[in-house]
């Protein structure tokens, strides 16, 4: 599988593509539309001054806008890019300001609170085509992003009943233009499937972290000094943002509590099998896991390298 994006597009997907929130995933977007031609012409905004002049520094975008409702004026398709708590707010500025038959998309890791927070807000004439880009990295803000953030992940849109088909084609050919395999589901089933494989493996990641840190018998340099892979690769999750994190287990909290539980109903029969000494059951179990790992390799969604498939190289734009 090709690990480079291709030749860029002869004509852009869209004309104007207006980004509401520049961090990790907004300024890839920004690399990845210039780099393959994506859009004719790229506004972007971001909440605070310092953002947006440090987009203006980097060169992300065509124009820098003030506000939400300046950057959407004259866009084709707009992508919030911000933490899903802000959406509802978002939503609500840029309503009276799109143009006929503008596109609003998103890449927010819940979907059916996003749904919800900002279909009511816009006006007869728009298209709504939530989509969420299944990648990214432990860092955030505008300077962490990279074209090939998305290059062979999944993107998963999951339109609302009734969306025009031809509103959802070109949002799927943005995202396949971006390097990203493309699938479409219902919000809901997103959100359970996103709920065990990102959200709940986050939230484990948080609190193993946290629990090491709060040990009484081992002191934090202990921590920090002697870190097993196991515990490093815990702390590159735990390093997220938390603001996004926080906001994600908000607004998918019936899925998060659903897998949860599960999760301590097996941790519950994993405790059983250490106490009662059943190695079969352990190597039976971690057997299987094992199989999982290498299946995840074999879909081209990770490397067998120790860097989470993620070079160095891959990172420059």
């Amino acid at each position: 599988m090709p690990d480079r994006l291709g030749a860029p597009l002869e004509a852009p997907i869209v004309g104007t593509l207006a980004l509401i929130g520049v961090g990790l995933i907004g300024s890839s977007i920004a690399h990845v539309a210039r780099r393959q031609n994506l859009a004719a012409r790229i506004v972007a905004t971001a909440q605070s001054e310092a953002t947006r002049k440090r987009v203006k520094e980097l060169g992300l975008a065509d124009e820098v806008a003030p506000s939400p409702g300046e950057a959407v004026r004259d866009a084709d398709l707009i992508i919030l890019c911000a933490p899903v708590g802000a959406n509802t707010g978002i939503a609500a500025e840029i309503g009276p300001h799109l143009q006929q038959g503008a596109i609003v998309s998103d890449v927010g890791s819940v979907k059916g609170a996003v749904i919800a927070a900002v279909a009511p807000h816009l006006p007869p004439g728009m298209h709504f085509v939530p989509a969420h880009p299944v990648a990214g990295t432990e860092q955030s803000g505008p300077d962490a992003g990279f074209a090939t953030l998305f290059l062979h992940r999944w993107c998963i849109l999951t339109p609302p009943e009734g969306t025009e088909a031809a509103a959802i084609d070109k949002v799927r050919a943005f995202w396949t233009g971006a390097g990203s395999n493309v699938e479409v589901m219902t919000a809901s089933h997103h959100d359970l499937v996103l709920a065990i494989t990102s959200h709940v493996p986050h939230l484990i990641a948080y609190n193993i972290v946290g629990t090491a840190a709060d040990l009484e018998e081992v002191t934090q340099a202990e921590v920090i000094k002697f870190s097993a892979g196991g515990f490093r690769d815990f702390t590159r999750i735990a390093a997220s943002d938390p603001t996004m994190w926080r906001d994600v287990f908000l607004h998918n909290r019936d899925a998060a509590l659903e897998m949860l539980g599960r999760f301590n109903e097996d941790l519950a029969a994993l405790q059983r099998m250490i106490r009662w000494g059943d190695g079969e059951g352990l190597f039976n179990l971690f057997t299987r896991t094992r199989a999982i790992r290498r299946s995840i390799i074999a879909e081209g969604q990770e490397t067998a390298a120790p860097d989470f498939g993620r070079h160095a190289e891959d990172e420059l734009d």
